[in-house]
């Protein structure tokens, strides 16, 4: 099995930000973006890469957003079998681009969003014999599951009210909702938790497919033809797994909300300035909770765990901007963070007057 020290991701009790999402119970913070390539897509690529690896699989390939090609790119180093990623063109963040490249990956910019990407790494496996990745790999699931299985673990096999995770292309719903099942079955926990999927209001085929569900249980997915969202990670129209999204979403009597980016944007921040930071589309797990405290889905008192799935720098250019007051129409969480200094004391004082809101002190005398 191939293995970088995968798991064993940080749990934060936050008071200020179950404070911020109106909680007055627990709220726990699971960062996944504390894997080896800074995201969940490790736990199910170590398992589906060594699995691949035993198959006697050639050329491994996936179609990304940024974090499953990265996390492949270095899990078939380590394995030594050479891999293609499908990204859709201009629309991967640097830092998970950066980091493809430099684990060795070849990269194939697909003009399109992350779905035309999707379908022709689909039509290229069949035509090729290329190892697909992606989520609808099995394998990858299995992986996955561990998520859940090792925030139980945590919380010492005492299942939270809630868990609310981010929903892109609905591997991780798929899989944290089998493994709560599982451990229920096996007697592991005394209670299924309830789970929550968050999308980002311009890449939400999947909510609006469970919405139509509770008018229509025929519902089909229609798909986003035009996704768009910062949450660069969950922009997504058609997402592969949504029939098994979907079971677990009914067995464990779910959530699945379409969040505008502001919100989304408001609970990053916040995630922020709790020391703890995450990429856009983790903060949607955290605005979920507030938005369904809002609406009296969540009680206060709930003991909830939101899943975090990749790291601040993931998206170091958009954290920048947000913080800096420079995104188009977003305003900036707190006072301006910088500012140019010109070299001396008289203009330091000045600008620590501005950053801090008051000036430094008078010199010893």
């Amino acid at each position: 099995m191939l293995a970088r020290g995968e798991g064993n991701t940080g749990l934060y009790a936050s008071r200020p930000l179950a404070e911020w999402v109106g909680l007055s119970g627990d709220l726990w913070i699971k960062h996944e973006g504390e894997n080896p390539t800074a995201s969940f897509k490790d736990r199910g690529l170590c398992v589906a890469v060594s699995l691949a690896r035993r198959a006697d699989c050639r050329v491994l390939a996936c179609a990304s957003t940024g974090n499953t090609s990265s996390s492949l790119a270095s899990y078939a180093a380590l394995a030594g079998l050479p891999c293609v990623v499908f990204v859709p063109a201009g629309k991967i963040s640097t830092g998970k681009l950066a980091q493809t490249l430099a684990y060795g990956a070849r990269v194939l910019e697909v003009e399109g969003s992350f779905d035309e990407a999707m379908r022709l790494v689909e039509e290229a496996a069949e035509a090729f014999g290329l190892g697909l990745l992606n989520s609808v790999n099995p394998w990858r699931i299995e992986g996955q599951k561990s998520i859940a299985l090792e925030l139980l673990d945590e919380l010492d096999w005492e299942a939270p009210d809630w868990i609310v995770l981010p929903s892109g292309n609905l591997g991780n719903i798929s899989a944290l909702g089998k493994a709560l099942r599982e451990a229920h079955a096996a007697g592991l926990i005394d209670r299924l938790p309830r789970i929550a999927g968050v999308q980002a209001a311009g890449a939400a085929p999947f909510a609006r497919l469970v919405a139509a569900r509770r008018e229509n249980a025929a519902a089909e997915l229609l798909p986003e033809l035009a996704p768009e969202t910062l949450a660069t990670a969950i922009r997504i129209g058609k997402p592969r797994s949504w029939r098994k999204a979907l079971r677990e979403v009914e067995a464990l009597d779910g959530e699945v909300l379409a969040l505008p980016d502001e919100e989304l944007l408001d609970a990053k921040a916040a995630i922020d300035a709790a020391g703890i930071g995450c990429e856009p589309a983790s903060a949607a797990a955290v605005a979920g909770v507030r938005r369904l405290v809002a609406e009296g889905k969540i009680e206060r008192g709930a003991r909830v765990a939101s899943i975090l799935t990749g790291h601040l720098l993931k998206d170091p250019d958009l954290t920048a901007r947000l913080h800096d007051g420079s995104l188009p129409g977003v305003p900036a969480p707190r006072p301006r963070a910088r500012r140019r200094v010109a070299s001396s004391l008289d203009a330091l004082r000045e600008a620590l007057a501005d950053l801090l809101g008051r000036a430094p002190p008078p010199p010893l005398r």
